[in-house]
């Protein structure tokens, strides 16, 4: 037998990002150019694996849309079902915590699913792209990464999709995850895992698609002009990123209360860390006042992450759950 096909296979998908980005001039500005087949070039990968790989998009992160990120979904999935023993996607990491939590909530397999990228583009002294690819790699291969879900891999750091966060617009050090900490780390090309897996409960692939949950976050003296308006803009959902441990001037908890009759609505915070109260506060906008109005408190998820929960729920017509995919996924920290 060819020893190449007694090799693992791992499945290779380029999305564009960073990792991927050259300038056509001097002083243009990168943009994506590199394929998946160059992205690989240089890896110390050996005999390690057999690694197949294929451009699937070549985008800034920022503009990957629901549409696209089902179609990498069924692209994975199919590379599973054909044999693969790990995937890894490369992006973007504007958006990469995001994808991330949105691809985990959908896959259903014990096959890690892992998600890299870049800080610096392949151009700049010290590119990271090369490293974080190669340890991308190494995590999918390890046998002890199955059954966790989709990670991500960056900064020789394996984050649990749920919590990591980018909390740097430009730093190496850009991802983290804040209170719970990295799922492992890699140390000489093997990862070595902090913690046991948890339990998964993967969604379905959502049926619907052109649902909108909308996002909007308290600020000092906002006014209510938006909120007043999403019922009547075509929304099915509304998440907030309220101040602090999931507060709202009274004058939004008044909206709140009049939007909860119409659709889901949850109150996460806007503070980059931290849990969101359920019993502390029972002023008119606090914790308390909003969850008598018929909002969710969000917990230790983000508001962009409750978005994408809201909207896959919606999309599989499981919203009634909300609260309890809420609760379940805090108990488990």
């Amino acid at each position: 037998m060819n020893d190449a096909l007694k090799r693992p296979r791992i499945a290779f998908g380029a999305l564009g990002g960073t990792v991927s980005m050259q300038a056509k001039a001097s002083g243009q500005g990168v943009m994506p150019s590199m394929k998946g087949d160059a992205l690989l070039e240089g890896l110390a990968l050996g005999e390690l694996a057999q690694v197949t790989a294929e451009t699937l998009q070549m985008l800034p992160s920022a503009s990957l849309t629901f549409i696209q990120l089902i179609e990498v979904l069924q692209w994975a999935r199919l590379q599973v079902e054909q044999g693969a023993q790990g995937v890894v996607l490369s992006q973007g990491t504007d958006t990469l915590e995001e994808v991330a939590y949105f691809l985990d909530l959908l896959w259903p397999y014990e096959v890690p699913l892992v998600l890299t990228g870049a800080m610096r583009s392949p151009g700049q002294p010290g590119a990271d792209g090369p490293a974080n690819l190669q340890a991308a790699i190494q995590v999918a291969l390890a046998a002890e990464s199955r059954g966790r879900g989709v990670l991500v891999v960056i900064n020789d750091q394996v984050h649990a999709a749920e919590h990591v966060r980018k909390v740097d617009s430009l730093a190496m050090d850009a991802f983290t995850s804040s209170y719970f900490g990295p799922e492992g780390l890699l140390v000489e090309g093997h990862v070595r895992y902090l913690k046991l897996p948890k339990s998964r409960s993967p969604l379905p692939v959502p049926q619907r698609l052109d649902h909108r949950v909308a996002l909007l976050e308290a600020s000092l003296a906002a006014d209510i002009q938006l909120l007043d308006e999403v019922t009547g803009l075509g929304y099915e959902g509304l998440v907030i990123a309220g101040f602090g441990a999931g507060h709202v001037s009274r004058e939004w908890a008044r909206c709140v209360g009049q939007i909860a009759s119409w659709m889901p609505v949850i109150v996460a915070s806007r503070t980059g860390a931290g849990s969101t109260a359920t019993c502390s506060y029972g002023f008119n906008g606090g914790e308390m006042d909003l969850q008598r109005k018929g909002a969710l408190m969000a917990g230790f998820l983000c508001p962009r992450k409750c978005r994408l929960l809201l909207w896959v729920l919606l999309g599989c017509g499981m919203e009634g759950i909300l609260g309890q995919r809420l609760a379940a996924q805090n108990a488990q920290g």
